[in-house]
């Protein structure tokens, strides 16, 4: 019987490279962004930095697993809308009624994970397409809830998850910290971590040594469309109010973050350390725009930019393996 022991995830010298290579980017942007306005790193900005990437630190989590097993969750964000207006309707102005909307929103979210995970792997439906369909049915759900106008009220223990502070540390950054090493155990020290890297690399090979690559990619799914609803609760508590469109842009921001840090859009390589860097850098750029006064097409334009430059290197990458 074939045991396995390590998990398929070769790091070759372009690999080794890259992870050297995207600390040093981040730093070199940080010391221009110092150099455009030395207050960025002051305290209160850094912190502020830190809430803020917090959300998206949690999307790209979930993000990397799909990506992982060979998949892409465009759902993320419109996810993230839901559950922020699933949040409202309870219209709670009680703290105690907190946990019931985290659980709730769990819910949803595991739900919706598990769709598009039963799409993909039951009904052979493309990650693309089956999660595309996924964000429009969600979108098509709220705006029909809402009228195109979220009403209601959220605990103010929400402002708190997203703006406050434990012992000097943004609580959000607590939560995604703890997120970070649980699921860091999970995909460098556990049977199912090696099992995703696996599935990931080589999907027939999984399946002739006992591996459920159909119940792997689901549960990927699920994980991912539960870490962007948390994501969406603590960014609403940081926003403050609800819209339908909370998180706009995090599908593309998440999936940028991770290819940039090195995950491979073809599977089973990369890590969640190097996506959480590529999300770092992402938001030290869009900072940086902030400071030098660019209106918000310069995101877009930044955005578009690393998007062309990440899908050159992987191809650059995937010719070279």
């Amino acid at each position: 019987m074939t045991t396995i022991t390590e998990p398929v995830s070769v790091t070759s010298p372009t690999d080794l490279a890259r992870r050297i290579a995207l600390p040093a980017v981040l730093v070199v942007l940080i010391g221009i962004a110092t150099a455009l306005q030395p207050s960025f790193m002051s305290g209160s900005n850094i912190q502020d930095i830190l809430t803020q990437a917090a959300p998206l630190g949690m999307v790209v989590l979930g993000q990397t697993l799909v990506i992982l097993v060979r998949g892409l969750d465009l759902s993320v964000a419109s996810l993230m809308a839901t559950v922020a207006v699933l949040a409202t309707a309870f219209n709670a102005t009680s703290n105690a009624m907190i946990p019931v909307i985290f659980v709730a929103a769990m819910v949803l979210s595991a739900m919706v994970g598990l769709a598009s995970g039963l799409l993909i792997t039951r009904r052979n439906v493309s990650p693309f397409l089956a999660t595309l369909a996924m964000m429009i049915v969600l979108q098509g759900l709220r705006f029909a809830y809402t009228h195109g106008a979220p009403a209601g009220s959220l605990p103010p223990g929400f402002r708190t998850l997203g703006t406050g502070q434990f012992f000097g540390i943004p609580i959000d950054l607590c939560a995604f910290a703890l997120l970070f090493g649980v699921l860091g155990l999970m995909m460098h020290r556990s049977a199912l971590g090696r099992q995703i890297y696996i599935v990931g690399g080589n999907p027939r090979a999984a399946d002739l040594v006992g591996i459920r690559s159909d119940r792997i990619t689901i549960l990927c799914y699920v994980l991912s469309s539960m870490l962007a609803g948390l994501g969406g609760l603590f960014l609403v508590g940081y926003v403050g109010t609800v819209d339908n469109f909370v998180g706009r842009g995090y599908e593309l921001d998440s999936i940028i973050a991770a290819v940039v840090g090195g995950v491979a859009l073809s599977g089973g390589r990369g890590t969640l350390a190097g996506a959480v860097t590529g999300a770092l850098i992402l938001v030290v750029m869009f900072n940086i725009v902030i400071i030098l006064g660019l209106p918000i097409q310069a995101q877009l334009v930044i955005r578009g930019t690393i998007i062309i430059a990440a899908a050159a290197l992987f191809a650059r990458n995937a010719r070279g393996a």
